[in-house]
């Protein structure tokens, strides 16, 4: 196959892919009422698992991308997902078809499969360092602004009025989540639902257990103020034992590039002109 038929090749996929690509980017279009909208943020992985059934997705593929989605604050739906992943490998296995026509290799056979697999589990792999990023970033943010609310209570102010200045006067993901559960209790879910959605939307076991607490206390009528200042003092010892723990951990980390980087240049700076001086001496002799 000579140049110009790829190129002509090349340029008839990219202007058939260009179509399927906006089709796969493009934002669904769904309309759901308030008692749907309630019913996804209590049982958020129910969302979307027909329209991701369709894709032939397993059941375990598509509850894990689900939460993935979920904890990496993502508006993105599965099948939305599924398609770019899709369109990805379909755009690298025609890439790689031309480029191991053009002159048929084993490595140009190896690198194209490389290729295939990191455009397939590219957008994977983007969702999980998102979500593990913004699930560290809940988790530094937490003790300080259980703090802001255990303040804000102890003024006078009621549970959700505390969570709402805690997460307008906040920023970064815990800010968001906060006040998308005060948003889910405006829109008719109980507190109960709307902290379990929030325990659901989160990996961080300090927020699961706030918001268990915060259930527990309505249900068992203990004052809401004990619990929340219970809890940031807890996350307060948490966070100081952490802190601890990677400062004993230090040592041993930069242990290894001391050995290798450091003393094997210190010994020649300081041994160097002593073993050529050496080297001098026993060489005139």
């Amino acid at each position: 196959m000579d140049s110009t038929m790829i190129i002509i090749l090349a340029a008839v996929l990219l202007g058939a892919a260009l179509p399927v690509l906006a089709f796969a980017l493009a934002p669904a279009s769904v309309r759901t009422t308030a008692s749907a909208r309630a019913r996804a943020l209590v049982h958020p992985t129910a969302q979307g698992r027909p329209a991701a059934s369709r894709l032939w997705a397993p059941p375990s593929v598509v509850a894990r991308l689900e939460r993935n989605l979920s904890l990496a604050g993502l508006d993105w739906s599965v099948p939305r997902l599924v398609r770019t992943k899709l369109v990805l490998a379909g755009g690298a296995v025609l890439l790689g078809v031309m480029f191991v026509s053009a002159q048929p290799a084993p490595a140009r056979v190896l690198l194209a499969l490389v290729v295939l697999v990191a455009a397939y589990f590219g957008p994977d792999l983007v969702v999980w360092g998102r979500a593990k990023e913004r699930q560290e970033a809940i988790r530094a943010d937490l003790a300080d602004t259980l703090d802001q609310i255990t303040i804000s209570i102890e003024a006078g102010l009621g549970l959700e009025t505390a969570i709402v200045r805690a997460g307008e006067h906040g920023s970064g993901p815990l800010a968001q989540e906060l006040m998308r559960t005060i948003q889910d209790m405006r829109v008719g879910l109980s507190r109960k639902e709307a902290y379990t959605a929030l325990a659901e939307r989160t990996s961080v076991v300090d927020l699961k257990r706030f918001a268990r607490a915060i259930m527990q206390a309505d249900a068992y009528g203990v004052s809401v103020s004990n619990v929340v200042r219970t809890q940031s003092k807890d996350l307060r010892a948490k966070r100081r034992q952490r802190a601890e723990e990677k400062a004993m951990k230090v040592p041993v980390q930069v242990l290894f590039p001391l050995m290798v980087c450091i003393l094997p240049v210190l010994f020649i700076v300081v041994l160097g002109p002593a073993v050529a001086n050496i080297v001098a001496v026993f060489g005139a002799q």
